[in-house]
């Protein structure tokens, strides 16, 4: 049997119709930029999220690099991050000029330890007359960014505290979590911006890059819409440097007839979740994913903790079944930041989840029978050998 780690083929099958209607009314109309694809897509997850805005970016990427922008951040600043996630978390900071800080994360969620950034704003940190300055690189502190890994959300309640405790604007990472809930509210709409990505294999994914900004600020929804088209208000009119970051009509289209079943294959996502939860909680040397109290985990990636990971993943890939490393060096240890001056050990628990996390097929279209075939085949590796 082949298991592929993603199968958007499938997924396409059940929409195809919808899909190419929608394409065509936009390459009628011959209105490719923004436009009326565009503005209600933006509505939608405007709504969907409960924030009162929602501007449509070229990426992902762009959506943190827009957002953190508009917050000030720049040289002479600091966004606090986790080490343990995808390389534009801490490189849309770099991007702009400012520096990117790490604090460690939870061994259950992969998010990041609340606990422990409070240690580092304490101890770290001081209060200045410009602002929270971290002392060793001696800038201010302008924003965190919690990541809302794999689909979960980051324990935002405490964050929140934080946040207002030192002044800091809060800009969530949720390219991965459209649709997650914290305590009943939605991801992207605790801060004062939530990031969302459109890239092909997340949960809600077009054909193509795209990726929104969600805000209930109006000012800095301006900001944002100005920054995305070189900073022009009016046009031609250049207030600020901005970029050409705007989400097209044809990914809008695209979008907006996959957001109509964003919530069911999000729940079929759980219902896969599931049955991996029960089928490997018998094997001793996998840790499977948590849920955290009152979160409800969208599962973009299924990641487990194996023991002797690199085995298992080329026994599984031998066996036809995909499977993925996120992500197998931290953040913190990549090259391009090595002027940061962290070390090895400065975060174990980030650099222990980069040894041994795995993530398994998990999509909407994946059957009962394809996900017996991958847990036979990890309990069939184990049986095999001594761990």
């Amino acid at each position: 049997m082949k298991v592929p780690q993603l199968d958007l083929k499938a997924q396409y099958a059940t929409i195809k119709s919808e899909v190419e209607r929608a394409i065509h009314e936009v390459i009628d109309s011959q209105c490719f930029i923004l436009g009326e694809p565009v503005a209600a897509l933006e509505k939608e997850i405007a709504d969907y999220c409960r924030v009162s805005q929602a501007v449509g970016v070229a990426s992902g990427t762009d959506a943190l690099i827009l957002a953190v922008k508009a917050l000030g951040v720049g040289r002479g600043s600091a966004v606090v991050t986790s080490p343990y996630t995808f390389f534009a978390s801490a490189g849309a900071v770099a991007n702009l000029g400012g520096l990117p800080l790490f604090v460690d994360i939870k061994p259950d969620s992969f998010n990041i330890d609340v606990d422990k950034l409070a240690e580092f704003l304490e101890k770290e940190c001081r209060p200045d007359k410009s602002g929270l300055v971290h002392q060793r690189s001696n800038t201010v502190v302008n924003v965190l960014l919690p990541v809302h890994l794999f689909g979960q959300c980051a324990d935002m309640e405490p964050l929140l505290v934080l946040a207002d405790k030192y002044g800091l604007a809060l800009v969530e990472d949720a390219a991965q979590a459209i649709g997650a809930k914290y305590q009943g509210k939605k991801a992207g709409s605790f801060g004062q911006a939530g990031c969302f990505s459109f890239f092909p294999s997340k949960n809600l994914g077009g054909f193509g890059d795209g990726g929104m900004v969600a805000v209930n600020d109006g000012e800095l929804a301006d900001r944002i819409r100005i920054l995305r088209v070189h900073g022009a208000q009016p046009k031609y009119i250049h207030s600020v440097v901005g970029t050409n970051s705007r989400l097209d009509a044809l990914q809008a289209a695209v979008l907006r007839v996959k957001f109509n079943y964003l919530d069911s294959w999000n729940q079929r996502r759980r219902e896969r979740a599931a049955f991996y939860r029960q089928a490997l909680g018998e094997v001793s040397q996998v840790t499977i994913p948590v849920t955290e109290p009152g979160g409800e985990h969208t599962f973009h990636q299924y990641v487990i903790r194996a023991r002797k990971r690199d085995e298992l993943k080329r026994f599984l890939e031998m066996n036809d079944i995909g499977c993925v490393i996120y992500y197998p060096l931290p953040l913190h240890l990549q090259p391009c930041f090595q002027y940061l001056g962290y070390l090895p050990g400065d975060f174990p628990v980030a650099e222990r989840a980069a040894e041994e996390s795995l993530a398994l097929p998990i999509y909407p279209e994946l059957t009962e029978e394809q996900q017996k075939y991958v847990v036979g085949k990890i309990k069939e590796f184990y049986a095999n050998r001594k761990a």
